[in-house]
């Protein structure tokens, strides 16, 4: 299958689910979280497949290459304000475990795409 669009891309579909959980999780942390802990995360999650889209549509792989990068970046964010969140009793474990395995899925994704993009020595 030839990549048309970034919306052809597995990895922006999974990042696409990823913001949808992160949406669905944080409705419940607590009120003075919604300017803190909910709104960084809900940044971060949205972050990852939106850079997956602008790098795709940049004219060059060396670009694309980077926006992967800082949506590397953005799902190291992300894992770590999930287990802050989990540390201060707004996520459980049960809860936690398929966020971060999603997260984890989409990283080594991204890391294959990554090393495809790298030129050869």
């Amino acid at each position: 299958m030839s990549v048309q669009s970034y919306k052809d891309l597995i990895v922006w579909q999974k990042a696409l689910d990823l913001v949808e959980i992160v949406y669905q999780v944080t409705r419940v942390f607590p009120k003075e979280e919604l300017y803190a802990l909910t709104n960084q995360l809900r940044r971060a999650a949205v972050s990852i497949p939106s850079n997956i889209a602008e790098g795709h549509a940049r004219s060059s792989t060396r670009d694309f290459h980077r926006f992967l990068s800082i949506a590397r970046g953005s799902l190291a964010e992300v894992e770590t304000q999930l287990l802050i969140a989990q540390r201060l009793g707004y996520l459980s474990d049960d809860q936690l475990a398929p966020i971060l395995s999603l997260q984890i899925e989409i990283n080594k994704m991204t890391n294959r795409l990554m090393a495809k993009l790298a030129p050869n020595p």
